[in-house]
């Protein structure tokens, strides 16, 4: 049985290379934090490039869809962590005998290891075999280890090492300690006093007192008195040892390569589903997208932003949820509306929503549609850099210019608060001019943005705003609904910056 990947299907669509780089778009849409959130507790893994490496195939999200769909049943996913820990244990029971000194301390500790590794083989062998698998990932990795764990190297290995057990637990000798000296001989069936030298002084026993016994350590380190001891042992019983010896040569290198990527590999889905379970306890929705890289309408219901649920979740605050759907020609959501009503919020789960699909993993929502890009640019404000000598109005062009030279029509662009630095009326005409090239190339954009005439530039444009409560408009209700901008946003945005509000000239008048 062939079998690559839980990844993948197919080598050639595979991950061709890992990315080890952050993405460009990561800190912009704060998907560094989602990331850093998913791998915690499983650095070993080094997870974080398959989160880095977003795929062009859409069948290769849906071979990912169906493994996530798979690992869902519970009896699957406890199944899979069990087997996680025991190869766990291998791992750092290699790492351990790295770092022993003595021969025949290192090979009981890799015949022990070896038995853990044919432990876990089994035990996931037996796992899977109880579970009506769908996914083709999982399907193929069944039969690829139920043919493992049948074949000759495996069985012989398995054995072999239940042999050397077991005949290393019939060894017996005497140790004859004189002074300081120690003599080493075989066991010839003395009688084990021990029960008689107990029954003897039990009758001094008052209660419970004081153990002066002095506790010994249980670690696994040998000092060079007991290696001695084991080398005499060893040259008590030759064969045995020798065969050990033999053993530790022929399998030295015993993991099988495609158990162990496997085992790294379906960290991937393990992280994710960990992450995400705490927050569909708490009645937040996760979908699978159906995935297009041809139509550009798209939708997503009661999508959220993932890093910012976390954060939420875990001060036990509520997460709002918000809708968005793009349909015919339309191609650019222009989100407008007050300060912090959740506007950059908006314009991150859009960003976040088409790079976890991209993933093959489910997303915020209850139901969504998106679009399998092939890149995605960020342009957030940034402060000043003294270092390029540009102002701030040069640098956004310059910025603005090089994703543009970059963008195909397959990207996605997401603009949150650009030409803030100049007058309103060069805003205006600046940002026509943008978002006339990303019409030209036929671009899934989103613009936040005070400036609401953009919104209503073409049918390509679709104006998003964020509201308030009628009842009192400084409170926000960080849903953004899909509306014409009524410039009202606006000017209360500028009334609270210059303190011209309602109650802040009440304030003032007062004092």
């Amino acid at each position: 049985m062939i079998f690559k990947s839980i990844l993948v299907e197919r080598n050639e669509e595979g991950i061709k290379k890992e990315t080890l780089e952050m993405p460009d778009c990561f800190a912009d849409l704060n998907l560094d934090q989602i990331i850093d959130a998913i791998t915690a507790g499983r650095q070993e893994y080094d997870l974080k490039p398959l989160f880095y490496t977003a795929l062009n195939d859409i069948d290769t999200i849906k071979y990912r869809h169906e493994i996530f769909q798979d690992l869902e049943n519970e009896t699957l996913f406890e199944g899979i962590s069990a087997f996680a820990q025991e190869m766990r244990t291998v791992r750092s029971h290699l790492s351990l005998i790295e770092k022993l000194h003595y021969k025949f301390h290192r090979e009981g500790w890799f015949l022990a290891t070896v038995d853990i590794y044919c432990d876990a083989v089994n035990g996931l062998v037996h796992d899977l075999t109880r579970v009506d698998l769908k996914s083709r990932g999982f399907s193929a990795f069944r039969e690829y280890l139920t043919e493992y764990a049948s074949s000759g190297p495996f069985t012989s290995l398995q054995m072999e090492t239940k042999r050397l057990k077991a005949g290393l637990a019939t060894v017996k000798y005497c140790l004859i300690i004189k002074g300081d000296g120690v003599k080493v001989r075989k066991y010839e069936a003395e009688i084990d006093y021990s029960p008689e030298v107990e029954k003897t002084f039990e009758k001094f026993k008052q209660g419970a007192v004081k153990d002066y016994r002095a506790k010994l350590s249980t670690g696994s380190g040998m000092n060079h008195v007991g290696a001695q001891i084991l080398d005499y042992v060893a040259k008590l019983h030759p064969d045995l040892f020798s065969d050990l010896d033999d053993y530790c040569v022929k399998n030295g290198n015993f993991p099988d390569e495609t158990i162990s990527r496997f085992d790294r590999e379906i960290q991937f889905y393990m992280a994710y589903l960990g992450h995400v379970a705490a927050l569909k306890r708490k009645g937040l929705k996760f979908c699978y997208p159906q995935m297009s890289d041809t139509s550009k309408e798209i939708h997503d219901d009661e999508g959220f932003d993932l890093a910012l649920a976390h954060i939420l979740r875990a001060k036990g605050s509520f997460v709002v949820c918000n809708d968005f759907y793009l349909k015919d020609k339309e191609r650019i959501l222009v989100v407008s509306g007050p300060n912090q009503g959740g506007k950059t919020t908006f314009a991150r789960t859009f960003g976040q929503l088409h790079y976890l699909a991209a993933l093959g993993c489910p997303v915020p929502g209850r139901e969504a549609r998106l679009f399998l890009c092939d890149r995605i640019f960020t342009h957030f404000e940034k402060e000043e850099d003294i270092q390029n000598l540009r102002g701030k109005l040069q640098d956004d062009m310059v910025r603005i210019h090089h994703i543009l030279d970059q963008a195909s029509p397959n990207s996605i662009i997401i603009m949150n608060e650009i030409f803030t630095s100049t007058t309103l009326k060069d805003a205006v005409s600046l940002g026509k001019r943008i978002l006339g090239q990303i019409m030209r190339l036929d671009l899934l954009c989103v613009c936040v943005t005070f400036i609401e005439e953009w919104a209503s530039l073409s049918d390509q444009t679709v104006s998003m705003v964020s509201t308030v409560f009628p009842e009192n408009p400084a409170l926000r209700t960080y849903k953004i609904v899909r509306r014409s901008a009524d410039g009202l946003s606006y000017a209360i945005s500028i009334a609270e910056k210059y303190r011209l509000t309602y109650d802040c000239l009440k304030e003032r008048i007062k004092s």
